[in-house]
């Protein structure tokens, strides 16, 4: 099944992103007066930070191009395509307050750029939610945001592969035998999860194909001879 994602050493078309970014600030509401170029720079440059192998701009790439699929669900299109750029914007794999961190700056970001207080405040929940994946029944914004997320489980066998390989590489400081344990908690925990995937193209197109790469990759960290590059988060 194509997913839309791209390998973990893909690099996306910058002029592209940025493109992306100045349609959805103007959609958001920014005033014709505010220069949203200067936030593009700074959040491709986080994007592109030398610690990332998977939360790269090939993720944010991935991200938003479901999003586009998506966004019919949503409630607020313009707010869910904005957390999907704050929400690894700050990203330390060594770190747990990752997502608060990202969702202040998209607070700091956002009223500068002048986007309006409850727009704003919208886009900082949805990058609060990227900690749990596990949006409120009706909360359409949360599940189009967090489906698209969690869509790179669904991916092709070598795509997901690549994905887990690439997380692996981010907790290079983590020795095997404890990286293998906290990975297969992290698979367990989805697998008993009853969705994974909240909207209902999501649920028919990314379920069945999320839960088998799952379940391989588990049981593959059940015998190291045979066990993909793996990786412990999301």
């Amino acid at each position: 099944m194509d997913t839309g994602t791209q390998s973990s050493d893909t690099h996306p078309d910058t002029a592209d992103l940025r493109a992306r970014w100045q349609a959805t600030v103007t959609a958001a509401g920014a005033p014709a007066d505010r220069d949203p170029a200067p936030y593009a720079d700074r959040l491709l440059a986080a994007w592109a930070e030398p610690q990332r192998r998977y939360h790269t701009t090939a993720h944010l790439a991935d991200v938003l191009a479901r999003i586009d699929v998506l966004a019919p669900h949503a409630a607020d299109p313009a707010a869910v395509r904005l957390a999907a750029w704050f929400h690894d914007a700050v990203y330390r794999p060594d770190r747990s307050e990752n997502e608060e961190r990202s969702a202040a700056l998209a607070e700091r970001a956002l009223p500068e750029l002048g986007i309006g207080p409850a727009r704003t405040a919208e886009v900082a929940r949805l990058v609060r939610l990227t900690v749990t994946h596990d949006p409120a029944p009706e909360d359409t914004d949360g599940e189009a945001l967090c489906d698209a997320d969690l869509a790179v489980l669904a991916g092709e066998p070598d795509a997901y592969a690549a994905y887990a390989a690439a997380v692996r590489a981010e907790y290079g400081f983590v020795p095997d035998d404890a990286f293998r344990a906290g990975r297969a908690a992290v698979l367990r925990q989805l697998l008993g999860l009853p969705r994974l995937f909240r909207t209902p193209y999501g649920a028919a197109h990314w379920e069945a194909p999320a839960r088998a790469n799952l379940a391989a990759e588990l049981a593959g960290l059940t015998d190291p001879a045979d066990a993909p590059a793996d990786g412990r988060g999301i």
